[in-house]
């Protein structure tokens, strides 16, 4: 009879032995089913003997948004992959799980990140330029993309079948954020719908407190949760990584539609909305992809969404590829601005993220890196030509 240790390092071999067969970003839909079967077994052979997965039940919470099946399975709502989930088994974030019927969230009350930023890293340029947001973060992703910038802890859940971090309530949060003068609190750096009830109730406590909340979000949650969420969320920032559905099929593991369909209820919802694209050369580099994504944002989000174009770095499990060359973005932005887009800045580059008044040309903000230099706009206006200036809390510290 095989051993529970055996069997570990029979499903290693076997997981390992795939991956070497196949390159991370061109596995077949069949044998990503196979491996993912793989990942669910060891992860719960680990757990079993209490190697390296360890959920303490203080951070043990039941999951919103579900519904429960036949059989004790159980179905989650939270994302769009809307998961049907077997008992004692994970959803896609593994960070979700089945307990006799039930839904848990294993990553409530534990951050494995956490720190003040300006909120223009986010990025976001037009919601109270030059404030703090106190960003934060727990393990895991509902993505697995493959240049992910910050794959140790989005990927954490999956390739090391490892929940870690540290335990902070709601209520800690909060006062954190007061005490370092934070204007926000961002739920960033991973994917903020997998810790869902997490930042709902900090969310909650933030508002109490005059705090505003930004979700730094892949977008690929569903209406449902937007619809729960959105009386606490003030702004987004969503990552539309391309604008064909084979990319994200192939490299993200999810779909271009609910993305756009998500970013369209956020618009009509109230949230301030902006968008990044991270420009990856032979992957969503192509001026006519980079025009629909463009069209898209101008004519179904409004020609005053900010459109972020990033430049990418080889990272992860894509270093075959080199940097996006800066012609490659100057010209992504100039196709933003014939399509209509008022505000159009670049990300990567350094000094690229002055908004300029899209009627008169005059600056209004100027930037050197996250730093506000100056700050023009007065009563939500151009101060030449006094066109109003699409944002929140845009206005600078003096009269003009």
């Amino acid at each position: 009879m095989t051993t529970g240790s055996e069997r570990i390092e029979e499903l290693k071999k076997q997981i390992s032995d795939l991956k070497k067969r196949w390159p991370a970003h061109s596995i077949p839909p069949t044998m990503m089913e196979q491996l993912d079967a793989l990942e669910d077994e060891l992860s719960m052979e680990l757990q079993t003997q209490n190697q390296r997965e360890t959920v303490e039940s203080s951070t043990m919470k039941e999951a919103a948004l579900y519904e429960k099946l036949a059989d004790n399975g159980v179905r989650c709502n939270l994302c769009a992959h809307r998961c049907v989930i077997a008992e004692g088994k994970k959803g896609v974030c593994k960070v979700r799980e089945n307990r006799a019927g039930r839904l848990y969230t294993l990553v409530y009350g534990r951050t494995i990140s956490e720190h003040i930023d300006p909120v223009e890293k986010k990025p976001l340029f037009h919601f109270y330029p030059g404030s703090q947001a106190y960003s934060m973060a727990t393990p895991g992703c509902n993505f697995r993309c493959c240049w992910c910038q910050n794959w140790e802890i989005s990927q954490m859940p999956r390739a090391e079948h490892l929940i870690t971090g540290r335990e902070a309530q709601p209520a800690q949060i909060v006062a954190a954020a007061q005490e370092a003068g934070c204007r926000s609190i961002a739920y960033t750096y991973t994917e903020p719908t997998v810790f869902f009830e997490y930042a709902y109730d900090t969310a909650r406590l933030a508002h109490t407190a005059g705090l505003a909340n930004l979700f730094i979000t892949n977008g690929y949650m569903t209406r449902e949760t937007l619809e729960v969420i959105h009386p606490y969320l003030d702004a987004a920032n969503v990552d539309l990584k391309a604008f064909h559905e084979e990319t994200y099929h192939r490299y993200v593991g999810g779909s271009l539609r609910s993305i756009l369909d998500n970013m369209k209820t956020m618009k009509r919802l109230g949230i301030w909305l902006e968008v990044t694209t991270l420009v990856i050369p032979g992957i969503n580099d192509g001026p006519d992809e980079l025009r629909d994504a463009a069209r898209f944002v101008a004519l179904e989000l409004g020609p005053e969404t900010p459109w972020h174009i990033s430049r990418f770095f080889p990272y992860y499990k894509m270093t075959d590829r080199p940097p996006t060359p800066i012609e490659t973005l100057q010209q992504a932005r100039e196709i933003g601005l014939s399509e209509g887009l008022h505000y159009v800045y670049l990300g990567n580059v350094g000094d690229a993220g002055d908004t300029v008044c899209h009627k008169c040309g005059q600056w209004l903000i100027r930037r050197h890196g996250y730093r506000i230099a100056g700050n023009r706009v007065y009563n939500g206006r151009c101060p030449t030509c006094g066109t109003p200036v699409a944002g929140v809390g845009m206005d600078g510290p003096f009269t003009p």
